[in-house]
């Protein structure tokens, strides 16, 4: 199957510039509704690829939160998209089976908090695009955490590529731990996800709609239908982290 890998790298040239393979043994640990198995029957491979937020949409005098919005679901449109594209690719070259993992909604609802049909950072992480920091998000080698993630499930057998090991973080680094106005990390600095979104991520239709029982009850849908293109009220783990910046400034900040 190298050569179907080589024919999806150069079928994806161009639309990502991010893109890793996970064999679908990576999985092992993952949770049996969120496996990719659940998702695409014979599932063997799971191919996440992603596109970054501008730099500059972070550091935007003037217009940070615009910016960072219009950015990120511009990117979830785009990148589900090219799902869907890299599905009939696959399933046009082999026959195979392929699934698209959205970038962001539709999510499955546990309680009140979200998943996606797979995690997409987790999947990142398995498919060599970054590994985990401090701030529990997912750090590109090149893009730190400013990637948007989608991907593929698919039935054909992918040779995987190589783990990202280690902690991305410089050494001691808290920067997002002090700057975060939630105070979302708890005393042993772990993250707190909930804590984050419910600070980070607004929609008018939100208070209206799940402002009591029998609207908590209908959470999944609200949010994946009129709640979808939320607003972003908070990005400062972004503006701080020294792994969002260019590459120069990085070994600077590094060192």
């Amino acid at each position: 199957m190298e050569k179907l890998k080589q024919k999806v790298i150069e079928y994806m040239a161009g639309k990502v510039p991010a893109l890793g393979f996970a064999p679908v043994e990576r999985f092992e640990g993952a949770p049996e509704r969120h496996h990719p198995s659940h998702a695409c029957r014979d599932a063997r491979t799971v191919i996440v690829y992603g596109i970054p937020v501008p730099r500059g949409a972070v550091t935007s005098p003037g217009y940070n939160l615009h910016c960072i919005h219009r950015s990120y679901h511009t990117i979830y449109r785009r990148l589900d998209e090219i799902s869907i594209e890299l599905c009939n690719f696959l399933e046009d070259h082999g026959g195979f089976q392929a699934v698209p993992a959205p970038s962001y909604a539709p999510m499955v609802f546990h309680g009140l908090e979200p998943w996606g049909v797979i995690s997409l950072k987790h999947a990142a992480v398995l498919a060599g695009l970054g590994s985990f920091g401090r701030s529990g998000q997912v750090y590109h080698p090149r893009y730190g955490s400013l990637l948007r993630l989608a991907a593929v499930i698919t039935s054909a057998a992918i040779p995987g590529d190589p783990v990202i090991e280690g902690l991305p973080c410089p050494q001691a680094c808290t920067a997002c731990r002090k700057a975060c106005p939630a105070q979302a990390f708890d005393e042993d600095g772990g993250f707190q996800k909930l804590v984050c979104l419910g600070h980070a991520v607004k929609h008018a239709i939100y208070p209206l709609a799940l402002k009591d029982e029998a609207g908590l009850k209908n959470i999944e849908r609200v949010i994946n239908t009129a709640g979808h293109d939320y607003w972003i009220a908070c990005d400062e783990c972004l503006k701080v982290c020294p792994m969002n910046r260019p590459a120069r400034e990085k070994t600077a900040a590094g060192s």
